[in-house]
């Protein structure tokens, strides 16, 4: 006697699938905040830096090319937060720093 096939079970955690979907939502927070501020800028983003979300949205730090110089290791690199409300919009930047892409940060 056989017995009837079972569909095969789902072995992914419960959590896996929002875990998925955050990522997805951050992939896009970063994409948004550095194609926003960009348009803004009229310069385009290096990097993001660092991403994490907040009570009413995202917030985002940006890397931007203020001013190319020879050699690269001189030219003049700032950092852009970015505020982005829960639909994605960029509502507030701010420049929080201004450095020479060359320059490491020591440890405090």
């Amino acid at each position: 006697m056989t017995r009837p096939l079972r569909p095969p079970e789902n072995k992914m955690a419960p959590e896996e699938p929002a875990k998925r979907r955050s990522k997805g939502k951050a992939a896009a927070a970063m994409r948004s905040a550095a194609e926003q501020l960009s348009a803004l800028l009229g310069r385009a983003p290096e990097s993001v830096s660092a991403l994490k979300p907040t009570d009413d949205g995202w917030e985002a730090d940006v890397e931007v090319l203020e001013l190319e110089r020879i050699p690269d290791t001189t030219s003049v690199m700032a950092s852009y937060r970015v505020t982005l409300d829960k639909e994605g919009d960029l509502v507030a930047y701010e420049r929080i720093r201004r450095y020479t892409r060359g320059q490491i940060d020591r440890r405090s």
